[in-house]
């Protein structure tokens, strides 16, 4: 069944173009195949803290507030509710969840394995997990008004009348939100 389910949504190319998204076309055929074939569909909560995503980032700033301070039970973080994928890497970078080297972002194998970059075109295991992945993540300010690992005060606003995230929870409590 979970077979046929991908299946028919790898041939689903076009309607992924006409709603521009993919998202919306699975959530459809996973409902189909619930009602036509008995596929057993689990789906999780909005707000479970362990699978937290962009609906917490945009608008659940305690939450937030607890993944920044390292306080979350969180697994994984899905930046849904995010516009493109330049926001989302965007958002990453500045939450210190971004691990990969600038020099190898949406760069294919050969672009990064060629003469230019220094690394050697070569079937050896783990060359591009050496040079492109990051030990420590790579923290960037974008939005001032965006959750982040650090203050990023001097930043723009991305939402319109967007507040300073790192200064909405310090004056709240009298206190700095990150450990400086």
């Amino acid at each position: 069944r979970t077979r046929h389910l991908f299946r028919h949504f790898l041939y689903s190319a076009d309607l992924i173009n006409v709603w521009s998204s993919h998202q919306q076309v699975l959530i459809a055929l996973l409902s189909e195949h619930n009602s036509v074939t008995g596929l057993s569909v689990k789906i999780l909560p909005k707000e479970m803290e362990e699978f937290p995503g962009g609906l917490q980032f945009h608008r659940k700033k305690e939450s937030m507030k607890k993944i920044m301070s390292g306080d979350s039970k969180a697994y994984i973080f899905h930046m849904s509710w995010t516009t493109n994928k330049d926001d989302k890497l965007k958002f990453f970078q500045q939450m210190g969840e971004w691990y990969l080297n600038k020099q190898c972002i949406a760069k294919e194998r050969h672009e990064i394995t060629d003469g230019n970059s220094g690394i050697l075109d070569s079937n050896v295991d783990g060359v591009l997990t050496k040079h492109c992945c990051l030990v420590e993540p790579q923290i960037t300010c974008h939005y001032r008004d965006k959750p982040s690992k650090v203050p990023c005060p001097d930043s723009p606003a991305i939402d319109q009348k967007g507040k300073n995230f790192y200064t909405a929870f310090s004056a709240k409590k009298g206190e700095a939100f990150w450990q400086i």
